[in-house]
């Protein structure tokens, strides 16, 4: 039972298409077998409009919110889960991330992305890390890595297409990790086109960004990939306003009942 949130309501404003990667994280594991706990797939909401995932996008964002909650606690509190924003700190606090408990979310999340890049970026050879100094176009050679990521973080913060673009390198190198096969939202011609700009050596970035993350409990397989790509579509361009940026989430003040 969906709980209102405001940094999930954004989702009933994306297409069927882009709400795909995340019914299917939802409700299959890394083998393709149904998730024990899930109950998505049981709902007359998705039987009745699958593939059709904008009309029951509330069934989906209820979902993810019981995922992010303990199961007894689930069950007390009537069928709710949590509001995202718990969810968020919670994958935050297991990669031992410092960020600001009055952070916008959309800050939080960007602090937890440039955390798992700057993990990257200080494995990288020096030959690599030249390499990235020169796409970026950095002058100061006496500072490589922070350098690159002032860069990067440049890119997060300007918003549109290119924060969008790393944000969907970094989402799909881990779908690619746990299910062996890309996000549906990057096989997208035109944003695979897009992509090809950044898949050098910021390619080189994400490639084991993963490592600092531990996905190995049910509840965490699902959460924190989920985190990631409630990101990655909070930044993804609408195409009904000539690829403006969705409107930034503001901190939930509703508490869960």
């Amino acid at each position: 039972m969906y709980t209102y949130d405001p940094d999930l309501e954004f989702l009933g404003r994306l297409k069927s298409e882009d709400l795909e990667d995340l019914v299917h994280l939802l409700i299959y594991d890394k083998d393709g077998t149904k998730r024990i706990s899930e109950e998505l797939s049981q709902r007359q909401s998705y039987k009745d409009n699958c593939p059709n995932h904008h009309k029951y996008w509330q069934d989906i964002a209820g979902e993810l919110q019981c995922f992010g909650a303990n199961t007894l606690a689930t069950i007390l509190r009537g069928g709710r889960g949590v509001l995202y924003r718990e969810i968020l700190c919670d994958v935050c606090d297991s990669i031992k991330l410092e960020y600001s408990k009055d952070a916008a979310t959309e800050e939080i999340e960007e602090t937890m992305f440039m955390k798992l890049i700057g993990d990257r970026v200080g494995q990288m050879s020096a030959e690599e890390k030249e390499e990235l100094r020169r796409q970026l176009n950095l002058k100061d050679t006496s500072a490589i890595t922070p350098g690159i990521l002032i860069a990067l973080q440049g890119i997060f913060r300007a918003g549109g297409a290119a924060s969008y673009q790393l944000a969907l390198l970094a989402a799909n190198q881990l779908w690619k990790t746990l299910f062996g096969t890309g996000l549906s939202l990057a096989a997208n011609t035109g944003i695979t086109r897009s992509l090809s700009v950044l898949a050098g050596p910021i390619g080189w970035v994400i490639t084991g960004v993963w490592a600092a993350i531990d996905i190995a409990s049910p509840a965490t397989r699902v959460t924190k990939p989920a985190v990631l790509l409630i990101a990655l579509l909070r930044r993804k361009p609408r195409d009904d306003d000539g690829g403006s940026e969705l409107p930034s989430p503001k901190r939930p003040l509703v508490p869960v009942p």
